[in-house]
This record gives C-alpha cells, structure tokens and sequence, in this order.
C-alpha cells in the first residue's frame, strides 16, 4: 500500500459518479484505499494541493472513460487525466500504473484519451459493475506483481496506439510501453537534450469553463487572453501568442508534450467558475520539464474585481519565474473599463473575430458595437471596432463607408489611449490595406512595436507592408520574429513561404510550406496559400488542381481552378472556373480574376481588373510589386504606371 496516501486514485466525468461508486466500494470492501472526489463541486478548487499530491502519490490511477467523457473535451477529469500522464514521463521506475476501464459502450479505438491510455490494455466494467477477478487483479498489481489485466468484456483488449504499433508492434507490458512512449515521443527525455527553452519563457493555455454553461467559454478564453496579452508586455519574458497556445484546446496532450511544441519552460494553466456576479478563478504554473508545481492560487471574488485578480495573477507569475521588473514596469491590464457588461462584450468580441469568417466577424461587429455604447470611452473595444468594420467591408460589400467608419474607430482608441498599441495595429492596417498610405502605416507599427514589442500581430502586418514595398529580407526578418512568439501561426509560417517564393527562393520555401500545412488538421490547409502557389511555379500543375479541390472556400477553389486548368493546357475548363469567380465575385476578387488573367498572358485583360482592383480599394492589390503570378505584366507600361501611381518600386 502507498504511505501518507491512497493506494488508487478513481478519475471520472461527474455523470459517471454512479458507476465510480460501484467500483470504489468494490475495492473497499477488499480492504484498498481508493481516493474518490466526490465533492459537489469538483474542480472549485481545481489544483490544490491535495490533488496533485494524492494522484502524484498513488500506486494505480484508474481512469473511467465512456460516452461522457467524449462529449465533453474540457473538464475536471481531464486534467486529472493528464496529470497522471505527466507523472509516467518521470516515474523512475516503470511499473503497472494506468488502469482505465470503460463503463459503457464506447470503442477504445474511436475514444478521445491520452495516448499513454491507448498504450496500456482497458479492462470493461459496464455500468461500473466489478467482478471479483478485477479486484483480485488490483491487489495483484498493488503488490507488484505482473500480469495483464483482464480483457474488455466482449471484444478485445485495446493493443498500443497506431504510433506505438508501428514501431514497438510486440510491446504489450505497461512499463515496456511507458517505456517506449518516453524514449520514441518525447524530446525532453534522456534520449534527447535539445529541449532547452528559456527559463523566462511560458505558454497561457485556454482556461476551462467550469461555469456549466459553454456560452460562457469566450469568458474563459478572454481572461487567459487577457492573462497572456498582460504577460506578454513584461519585460524580460517570452510569452507565446494565443494562436498557438490556444491550438491545444480539447486535445489530448499533456503539459510536458504541450511545452515541447511551443519551446516553452513554464505553462499557466486554470479554470474559471461565473456564477452571476460571482467569479472563481484558479491557475497554477507548472514547470514542464520536470511537473514541478511553482505556484498556484484560487481567486474567489466579485466581477468587480476582475481586473485586480489579473493584476495579482500576473505578479504572481511574474515572481514565480523570478523576473526581476524596475518599480516603473508594473503589469497593469489596460483593457479596464467601469462597465463590467462592457467589457463581457468586448471578450465575446475578441473570440468571435478571432475565427474571421464572414459570419464572425458580423458577430463580433455587433458585440464591440455593444461595448462602445456601453462604454463611449472604452478605447480597446474602440480598436477591435475598427478591424472587424473593416473586415466585414472586405469579405462582402467592400463598401467605402464601412471603411471610412473602421478608420474613424481606430482614431477614436488612440484618442482615448495613446498608449495602447491595440489602436496603433488597427489604424495602421486600415492605412496598409485600405488607404495605400504605406508611410502612415509604417509610423503607426513602428509605434505599436514602441509600446508592445512583442505585438504578433503587429508583427505580420508590419511584415507584409515590407513586402509590399518589395522589401523581402524585413519581411522575412519580421514574420521570423512573429513565428519565435508563435511557432504555431498558420498564418505565419504561410507568408514566410510566400515572401521566399516571391524572392525566387523556391527550394528554400518548402520547409515553411511543410510546416505551414503541418499545422493544419486537415491533411492540406483549407484555403488556397503558399503551397499552392509552389505546387503551380514548380511545374506540378496536377497536383496543384488536386490542392485547390481542398479548399472549403468556394472562391479559392475556382480562383485555382483556373490557373491549373491552364497549366494544364485545358482552356475550356480554365474559362469556366473563371467565368464562375467573376460572377461570384467580381466585387471583392478584383485582383485575383487579375491574377488569373495575367498568368495566362491576357495583359489587357489583367491590366483592366488590376484597375478595378484599385478602385475598389482591393487589399490584394499590396502584392502587386512582389506577385510571382503577374510576371507576365512587368514590361507593360501600363503596369509600371500603376506601381508608379501607388508609390511602389518598379
């Protein structure tokens, strides 16, 4: 038996507490000490000490997986789940410790679990119902001795997943395959030192919804993203962007597997609990190499403290890692307002527009739109206005007074905050793309940097107007330093891509290609990008019509239809995706049907929509001096005159 603890720790959703019963009072009855949590509600408290200790301690964590634990991807038992994975990466010894049993009729193959689960044989206790022969198997396993457990009731044991089979194919032994699992998956083992991230470095995972209500998520994903944003301004640390720690929400991944993705030393991680005007906050830091538990706390207060607990989390982060910060360099959130509602609106704004999909970023209008007319001086949700005005514009309409209203929201947040660089990015962009004032621009991103320089998004942006201004190794500079702080940026690594095709660097591309469709879940992305458009100059026609097959985007999928339809030599098919994109989209495609024209060597044709793609203010337009695909125009003087009109180098 484990001393100073329990011998077995009992995981489980709260739906399944009946059948956790029925197997904890089996055990007890044969004399084993079972830790049950069987609080009411479990999770308030989300990582105290007891927790952490009891599951670190145990000799057998017995994980119960059934259809309740695939319908939820977030929950208390999931974080158990992965503390017990984290502990096999540093058991010293490798002993029988994984026991999961399944309850119901869910198949292990399809279940949505840790792979170290998958690595070991489940055993099916239906409705938690436990014969004799499982507990005389857990006194066993408790004693030391070896042995399998027995077999799923009525179908086979669950073998090793489809990684592990393929290399360890005979490996049935839980410590052989934790074994393998640690040697084979994980770079920071013995096997390899060169997981060496900076000790100042740490990635804020999305907090959980504990409130019992998922239209409360984006409350939970706001306050880590405020949490992150707060971080991410102290000098000193290396804070990793939200695209790539927020890629991880409702995966099973442990925080070890986690740190080594993002190159990260430390992970802050937590749940939230809103109940009316109540708020219950817990974090804790967790140092990944080694599970060390650095800090944690419970925050239990009122909404309108909210901004306080950020502050105090933050310090609290802040010495923990040991930053030492001048008396001037305090961490304070600067997204305050005196309207709680307001600022609900605003964080319902942010998750909506990150998805930036047309219909998103409709909602996410209307919820800033929310917030400013709660609070007319609420310079942040002034800034989020002013992209999503002018992404609305841009993805339907392209209506100039849309245009004219983002700009005039973006004025509005540096009017009312000059030190937010929230409003910098914003004005500067609309400058980029809308009103071609390349200078304007830069000043508003060199300021913005000036305030945050760790601003990822400000970053790119400022990376693409480089770009525009056929400036390719800033650019590439600049997208290099935006992918330092978030490695998992599709959207990144994709322009990184880009500008070294643009610069002829074909070969040199394919690696951030690879990486730029590695990131994505499906097996190519789901809009037409940089590996595209290198599957098209290196000759691979073919393979580049089956990519634009892929994309979900009506648009993208005829736009390179008709340039590998031409490539290929087929005319007729060329013309009819290109007759369909005009119809569909000659009002914000101008520069695409452009694209399409000039790659197959219609110059008055291309040098006609390039025009229209100027009046209509065409974002695609900012490509025109660097665009591989308008090779064809380059000596036409009509083009020089365009690049000449719109200040680019010729």
């Amino acid at each position: 038996m484990a001393e100073a603890s329990h011998a077995v720790f009992l995981s489980y959703a709260s739906q399944d507490a009946d059948a956790a019963q029925r197997i904890c009072e089996a055990l007890r009855r044969a004399g084993i000490e079972v830790f049950i949590d069987q609080r009411e509600l479990r999770g308030g408290d989300a990582w105290d000490q007891k927790i952490r200790r009891e599951i670190h301690d145990c000799v057998l964590f017995i994980p119960i997986v059934s259809r309740h634990t695939q319908e939820r991807l977030e929950g208390y038992f999931r974080h158990e789940w992965k503390l017990a994975i984290e502990r096999t990466h540093h058991m010293a010894e490798q002993k029988a410790f994984l026991v999961p049993v399944v309850v119901d009729a869910t198949e292990d193959k399809q279940a949505l679990v840790p792979d170290g689960f998958r690595d070991v044989q489940w055993t099916c206790l239906p409705a938690g119902e436990t014969p004799p022969e499982f507990v005389t198997r857990i006194q066993k396993l408790l004693s030391g001795e070896s042995g399998p457990l027995p077999m799923m009731t009525g179908r086979p044991a669950a073998g090793t997943s489809r990684r592990s089979s393929l290399l360890l194919p005979a490996v049935l032994a839980v410590g052989l395959a934790a074994a393998a699992y640690l040697l084979l998956e994980k770079p920071w083992t013995a096997k390899s030192l060169a997981f060496a991230p900076p000790p100042h470095s740490v990635a804020v995972l999305p907090f959980v919804n504990m409130s019992g209500d998922k239209e409360q998520e984006y409350f939970a994903d706001g306050l880590a993203e405020e949490l992150l944003d707060l971080l991410a301004k102290t000098p000193g640390l290396h804070v990793i962007a939200r695209t790539s720690s927020f890629s991880f929400r409702g995966k099973p991944e442990d925080i070890p597997a986690i740190a080594a993705k993002l190159r990260v030393a430390n992970v802050l991680e937590g749940s939230v609990r809103k109940s009316g005007s109540h708020v219950r906050i817990t974090t804790q830091l967790v140092r990944a190499v080694d599970g060390d538990h650095l800090w944690s706390e419970t925050y239990d207060r009122e909404m309108k403290d909210i901004f306080t607990v950020q502050d105090e989390i933050a310090a609290a982060v802040v010495e923990a890692l040991k930053v030492r910060l001048l008396p001037a360099q305090r961490v304070v959130n600067q997204h305050r307002t005196q309207s709680l509602d307001a600022y609900t609106a605003y964080l319902l704004g942010n998750q909506l527009s990150a998805s930036d999909s047309t219909e998103s970023n409709r909602q996410a209008l209307a919820a800033y739109r929310r917030a400013v007319a709660l609070d007319p001086g609420y310079a942040a949700a002034y800034s989020g206005l002013a992209v999503s005005e002018w992404r609305v514009a841009d993805q339907t309409t392209a209506e100039n007074a849309a245009y004219r209203r983002a700009a005039a929201a973006a004025d509005k947040a540096i009017a009312l905050a000059p030190t937010l660089p929230a409003g910098y990015w914003a004005r500067g962009t609309l400058r980029y793309v809308y009103s071609f004032d390349w200078d304007g621009a830069r000043a508003d991103f060199d300021k913005a940097l000036a305030l945050d320089a760790n601003d990822v998004r400000t970053l790119v942006i400022y990376g693409h107007l480089q770009a525009t201004l056929a400036r390719l190794p800033e650019a590439i500079a600049l997208t290099q330093r935006a992918i330092a702080l978030d490695p998992l940026s599709v959207e990144a690594w994709d322009y990184l891509g880009f500008y070294l095709i643009c610069g002829g660097q074909l070969a040199a591309a394919r690696d951030p290609v690879a990486r730029f469709k590695g990131i994505t879940e499906k097996p190519t992305p789901t809009y037409i990008g940089s590996d595209y458009l290198l599957e098209l100059l290196t000759g691979n026609a073919q393979a580049a019509l089956q990519r634009a097959h892929y994309s979900l985007d009506e648009g993208d999928a005829l736009f390179a239809t008709a340039l590998s339809q031409h490539s290929l030599g087929h005319a007729a098919e060329s013309q009819a995706a290109l007759d369909a994109l005009i119809t569909t989209r000659a009002d914000t495609w101008a520069y695409q049907i452009a694209e399409v024209y000039s790659w197959r060597g219609e110059g008055n044709s291309a040098i006609e929509w390039l025009e229209r793609a100027y009046r209509q203010r065409d974002g695609g337009i900012t490509r025109l001096a660097i665009d591989p695909l308008l090779k064809s125009l380059h000596d036409d003087r009509r083009f020089k005159a365009l690049l000449r009109r719109l200040n680019l180098p010729e």
